[in-house]
């Protein structure tokens, strides 16, 4: 079976759609949660679904404590649920290829630091641009910026908020993200 650790910093509804999807499909498994926020709900939602869960500091990637870990659970991918730091250069030399993100817009619009959740669905809105949607890619060095693996588009011309367009986005994330996943561990 293959190994799935998943870094979020967030509600987790991401984590919990990717969990839920591979406890019924019996090909990958998650092996834990990693968050950099203590009080992430993320963390008690892992761990109802019984899954491991770690969090750590600034201190932790600093002194190689997270690298070890990561190495010790062998996982086939690390994914990026709603993870908000930038990920360590050290692991991401280690595992090329082997990490992805979803981002809640079509790459490369609306990318790059301090893009992330509302500011998005904020800045799609003041573009009154008539799609949004989202981009899985891999992870390297800067934000946003890896290889594109899949994306898809919602209709958001219709929103008079960004939160509606949160929602619209939301709902593909769920739908896609635990498939692309899977295709990427076959």
């Amino acid at each position: 079976m293959k190994r799935i650790v998943v870094f979020a910093s967030g509600s987790g509804s991401n984590t919990v759609a990717i969990i839920n999807y591979f406890k019924e499909k019996l090909t990958a498994e998650v092996v834990a949660v990693f968050s950099n926020k203590q009080n992430a709900k993320v963390l008690e939602k892992a761990e109802n679904l019984g899954v491991k869960t770690y969090v750590f500091g600034q201190n932790e990637v600093e002194n190689g404590w997270l690298h070890r870990e990561i190495l010790s659970l062998k996982p086939d991918l690390i994914v990026l649920a709603g993870y908000l730091w930038k990920f360590p250069t050290d692991i991401i030399t280690d595992f090329p290829n082997k990490i992805v993100n979803i981002h809640p817009a079509l790459l490369p619009n609306y990318g790059g630091k301090g893009m992330y959740g509302i500011h998005v669905h904020t800045a799609v809105l003041a573009n009154k641009d008539e799609y949004s949607g989202i981009t899985v890619h891999f992870v390297n060095e800067n934000y946003d910026e890896g290889a594109t693996i899949f994306q898809a588009q919602v209709l958001v011309n219709d929103c008079k908020t960004p939160e509606e367009i949160a929602q619209k986005v939301l709902q593909l994330e769920h739908k896609h993200y635990p498939e692309v996943i899977e295709k990427l561990l076959v």
